[in-house]
């Protein structure tokens, strides 16, 4: 017998036991299937899925994470429908383990369903598959009653990557949900474009710190020295986590002009804003800012430390 037979012969071995009586041992079966790796076991994985014990069936949706295609994910979208919310959950979580861009085949139909969960589900499962037929659907949804499905929709465009999904996005960018207009601006991250830039200034003034602190991180992906005034203008925003995210993106700028601004921020009581002033002053490199650094030279906090000495170094190097 062929290695292949006895291999074929060793799952139908382990499956056996998902005809015992015992959920127990129904169980067992199915994580004796789930190590042996072995694709032949999906098949057995996905009739297990219709187990009449909850446990069995909702161990066979944890299972089928340790593979992947078409039929893995058929059976962990009709998992999607269980009775029992765990079942439910755990399919879910196996569906954004997925990585084979033809498991989308078996979620693609399902990008409309009206079932809330199964929604958000499937987009959450054919994002990271990055399937362009899940763009209509995806946009559709933007404008969907559950702010926690439009958040997912919008993942689904952003990963795509379709300068065609820009003004969905910046329409995202300025939903009533505070979650769905962050996701937007993060997603707006891969555009360049004037449209883009101007829905993450105009973030910048959003009533929501997260919001805005979305909007002053992805303007260093996106952004131009237009920008640069927008982000000095949050330098002094209430919260210091969008100071943070602004000090970075204008060190991707290159925004030597805000460097005394920055230098300025040294003197907050705030060991990781000054650790990240300290890295940008290192990055533009501008001579005059040497005054704002010297005195935490010897900083309590060692990464503030590190930071200061490196900019210093740098600054003179530079300067040579």
């Amino acid at each position: 017998m062929s290695a292949l037979f006895e291999e074929f012969d060793d799952i139908a071995d382990l499956a056996l036991g998902l005809d015992d009586p015992s959920s127990g041992t129904r169980i067992m079966a199915v994580i004796d299937l789930a190590d042996s790796a072995d694709p032949a076991a999906i098949p057995y994985l996905t009739l297990a899925i219709s187990d009449p014990d909850a446990g069995v069936r909702r161990q066979a949706a944890l299972a089928l994470t340790s593979f992947d295609g078409p039929q893995t994910a058929g059976a962990l979208v009709i998992a999607l429908s269980d009775s029992d919310p765990a079942v439910r959950e755990a399919a879910a979580i196996s569906l954004t383990e997925l990585k084979d861009p033809e498991a989308g085949n078996a979620i693609l139909p399902h990008l409309g369903d009206t079932d809330e969960f199964k929604l958000l589900s499937c987009f959450a499962g054919i994002k990271e598959l990055r399937r362009a037929e899940a763009m209509v659907p995806a946009i559709a949804a933007l404008s969907h009653s559950s702010a926690v499905v439009r958040v997912q929709a919008v993942g689904v465009v952003g990963w795509l990557q379709d300068e065609a999904s820009l003004l969905p996005l910046c329409d995202a960018a300025d939903d009533d949900d505070p979650a769905v207009r962050r996701a937007a601006l993060a997603a707006l991250g891969f555009s360049k474009s004037d449209t883009a830039q101007k829905a993450l200034m105009d973030a910048l003034r959003d009533p929501e710190w997260l919001v805005r602190e979305a909007a002053a991180e992805t303007l260093a992906k996106s952004g131009s020295p237009s920008c640069v005034p927008a982000l000095r203008s949050v330098l002094t925003d209430d919260f210091w986590q969008v100071r943070l995210k602004a000090v970075r993106s204008l060190g991707k700028l290159g925004a030597t002009e805000a460097a005394m601004q920055i230098g300025a921020m040294m003197e907050l009581n705030l060991p990781n804003l000054r650790k990240e002033c300290a890295a940008v002053l290192g990055e533009l490199a501008v001579p005059q800012t040497r005054i704002f650094l010297m005195p935490f030279e010897d900083d309590t906090d060692p990464d503030v430390r590190k930071n200061v000495r490196w900019a210093l170094g740098r600054i003179d190097k530079t300067a040579a």
